[in-house]
């Protein structure tokens, strides 16, 4: 049974716990990824260590958004190489998909990145000659790159059933999404002098903003305060000047 009802732009289900056990990679991705953020809403591709997720890497993957709707495979691991008979590296996401579910993956990567949120979507396998039944669950959990633009994801996707020898491609049935932000979890403000990662800011360049602005207010006069009175009449020295 799936329960389902619309937030704004969301989508909300109530699925079956069994999927935890049928897809377990997924899990273990999300998790690991979840872990990283540190009350971020998002965490950095530099934060990814492969070791976090050792027992899911083949499954796992990281994209990057090149354009509105398209993201294409910077890194891979074997599970897709298998479903696809091929590198998949440098190809775009909507490649493993049948045409009609490429629009319904671009609108889903963009709500990945934008909102930014994180999404599971349920795939069924393209049917035919040597391709039996294959159920698929795919996550897409965004990504900060070096400049701090959302415009990586953290991937995973496993299958359940025989791939066959020829490459599959997927529909996608069902999406489901959760926001980080905007009723989702906020961010939380990082305490004064720690940087968005955690560490002190070094002391070198960034003196204490307080510390600064009381030196300023001590080496600013008041406003009230009465200002001695300008000197009258002759100076005490004056210049003379000799042709001697």
């Amino acid at each position: 049974m799936k329960i389902d009802y619309d937030s704004g732009s969301n989508v909300v289900s109530l699925m079956p716990r069994r999927n935890e056990m049928i897809f377990p990679a997924l899990r273990e991705v999300e998790a690991y990824w979840d872990g990283l953020r540190n009350g971020r809403p998002v965490p950095a591709r530099s934060d990814i260590d492969p070791r976090g997720m050792q027992s899911s890497l083949e499954f796992a993957f990281i994209l990057e958004r090149i354009a509105p709707g398209v993201a294409r495979f910077r890194l891979a691991g074997m599970h897709l190489t298998d479903l696809m008979g091929m590198e998949v590296r440098g190809m775009p996401l909507t490649a493993i998909f049948v045409p009609e579910s490429r629009a319904k993956v671009s609108a889903v990567i963009e709500s990945v990145c934008d909102s930014p949120q994180i999404a599971t979507l349920t795939l069924k396998g393209e049917r035919g000659i040597g391709r039996g039944s294959l159920d698929a669950q795919l996550l897409l959990c965004p990504l900060k790159s070096d400049l701090g633009d959302v415009n990586r994801i953290l991937g995973c996707l496993q299958s359940k059933g025989d791939i066959g020898r020829q490459p599959r491609r997927f529909e996608a049935v069902e999406t489901v999404s959760r926001a980080l932000m905007n009723g989702g979890v906020q961010d939380r403000p990082m305490p004064e002098g720690i940087t968005e990662k955690g560490t002190p800011i070094p002391q070198g360049f960034a003196e204490a903003r307080k510390a600064y602005l009381e030196q300023k207010d001590s080496m600013t006069p008041a406003q009230d305060t009465p200002q001695p009175p300008r000197p009258t009449g002759k100076p005490a020295l004056r210049l003379v000047s000799t042709d001697d």
